[in-house]
């Protein structure tokens, strides 16, 4: 596959939408607006998917990544009671001491890893059938591991609704239960009338 002038600028382009969209998830107060910079994140890794010529994994990118784990996210961020208020902190001040740390794991981690890797280079086109193949197995021999991921996904944004579901919108047996347990603890805490009577 030959390089065109086009690839690089789309390359370079796709590279600082991601790092800008990755930097603004952990330097925006807000967290919806920094899990909406996580859905720009999101999209410029498709983008090299698209220009690696992955079709099926810049698909499968934007479909599990933005449609599933982002919506499940904006879910959670918007049900969760009082997350969104404005008097709520949302932002650590140990910024300067995770910045350099951050950097630091960064340089041990990547850039041996970039250093010693050797990259080859192929000429050869990608097969042709690739996503037909990859869409054949993953219906067939891992429908089941497909299936299941879907489920947990399911699961976690029930248990989001249940954690931050209204007060006011409870069982009317439980916010009579509710009633009782109040009513009890004040008749612990008021004192006896005969009590009274035999102290005076």
């Amino acid at each position: 596959m030959e390089a065109n002038p086009a690839m690089y600028i789309a390359f370079f382009a796709l590279t600082g939408l991601t790092l800008l969209g990755a930097l603004a998830v952990v330097t925006l107060k807000n967290l919806l607006h920094s899990a909406l910079s996580l859905m720009i994140t999101f999209i410029g890794v498709a983008g090299f998917y698209f220009l690696l010529q992955a079709e099926f994994i810049a698909v499968v990118q934007i479909l599990i990544y933005i449609g599933a784990v982002l919506v499940l996210t904006l879910f959670a961020i918007m049900l969760t009671e009082r997350l969104m208020e404005k008097n709520l902190r949302q932002f650590t001040g140990k910024w300067w001491l995770a910045a350099p740390l951050a950097g630091l794991l960064f340089v041990a981690l990547i850039v041996p890893a970039v250093w010693m890797t050797p990259w080859p280079e192929s000429s050869a086109d990608p097969p042709a059938q690739a996503v037909e193949a990859l869409g054949r197995q993953l219906m067939t021999t891992y429908v089941l591991p497909f299936e299941i991921a879907s489920l947990l996904l399911l699961v976690a944004l029930v248990g989001a609704i249940v954690i931050a579901w209204p007060i006011r919108d409870r069982l009317p047996a439980e916010e009579e239960l509710d009633a009782k347990v109040v009513q009890a603890k004040a008749g612990w805490d008021s004192p006896d009338p005969e009590d009274e009577e035999q102290a005076t």
